[in-house]
């Protein structure tokens, strides 16, 4: 266990030099888009570019991987969106609660941690989990989200303004470019390569710093808009189901599915879990607060989630790895 939290420690600690330098005002807070930016545009698709390069293709399209995260993410969407609707939260904040419960922080810190606990042969899997919540999971939550009426077009302008999202994402198209550098064993010119790999170096300890800024920054917006006192059973109990429930999930479902006879390697399936254990994307709360949620809801389930990983994640990896 000791030897985990040597491995986790480092990663945890980026988010909370983050949040401190954000609550601290030793980051302005205008400069966190800047930080976003420069993740979501530059150094993410560099570093899975070059995982997905570097992947034998044959991970990057498995089927029993792809379908059993899928289902999983499926049934956390609809038990969450079923649990948390009542007279306070509706379709809105509901469908962005389950977006947040079943959408694991994976490329901003899944995929990095991952690889460093288990090994490069841990991206692949990991990647086809992106894909997922990035192309299926989001627009499912976006277009659920529309159904309490507060749009005109309804459901059917949500949906195509996910896919658009989608399709102006850099992340699908920076694995996708990847997977067929994989496929037709391309070799950049080594100044091209040793630029992108520079880029994907940074990815991951300034996606961490970013994270913790942006947790800080939606506590500081939320304290400033005078945000009523939110009732913890209205957050707390999703936070518990994205670090206990969907791991579980995962777990009961993907050894259901190899025990069925679904070709699910078993190194993938522990990928799969830990993917799960981790704590909420953080970019769900921009998605919730461009689209009307209730966005300090959505920041404390972030936030708790973020915080309590450090233990829960540990002890996932102590459990399977």
């Amino acid at each position: 266990m000791l030897q985990i939290f040597f491995i986790t420690f480092p990663f945890f600690a980026l988010v909370l030099c983050g949040y401190i330098a954000a609550r601290w005002r030793m980051l302005p807070l205008e400069a966190i888009p800047g930080l976003n930016s420069f993740v979501l545009y530059w150094a993410l698709p560099c570093m899975l570019y070059r995982f997905g390069a570097s992947t034998p293709l044959a991970q990057l399209l498995d089927g029993g991987v792809f379908l059993t995260y899928l289902v999983c993410a499926l049934v956390m969407v609809g038990f969450v969106v079923a649990v948390s609707m009542n007279q306070r939260v509706g379709w809105n904040d509901a469908a962005f609660g389950a977006l947040v419960a079943a959408f694991p922080n994976t490329g901003f810190m899944g995929v990095p941690l991952l690889v460093a606990l288990l090994g490069p042969k841990a991206a692949g899997p990991a990647i086809v989990t992106i894909v997922v919540d990035m192309v299926i999971t989001t627009s499912l939550c976006i277009a659920l989200s529309r159904l309490d009426g507060a749009d005109e077009h309804g459901a059917s302008k949500a949906v195509k303004n996910a896919l658009k999202g989608v399709a102006t994402n850099p992340l699908p198209w920076a694995i996708l470019l990847g997977g067929l550098a994989s496929a037709v064993s391309l070799e950049l010119p080594t100044p091209v390569t040793q630029t992108i790999g520079l880029l994907a170096d940074a990815a991951s300890p300034v996606a961490l710093f970013t994270i913790g800024a942006v947790l800080a920054r939606s506590q500081i917006l939320t304290t400033a808009n005078n945000h009523a006192p939110m009732l913890l059973r209205d957050y707390l109990p999703v936070a518990a189901f994205k670090l206990f429930l969907h791991p579980l999930l995962v777990l009961v479902v993907g050894s259901s599915a190899i025990r069925l006879g679904v070709p699910l390697d078993k190194f993938a399936l522990t990928v799969l879990v830990l993917v799960a254990a981790l704590p909420s994307a953080s970019n769900v709360s921009l998605l919730a607060e461009r689209f009307g949620a209730d966005n300090g809801r959505i920041a404390r389930i972030i936030l708790v989630s973020t915080a309590a990983a450090f233990v829960t994640f540990s002890l996932a990896v102590t459990l399977l790895a």
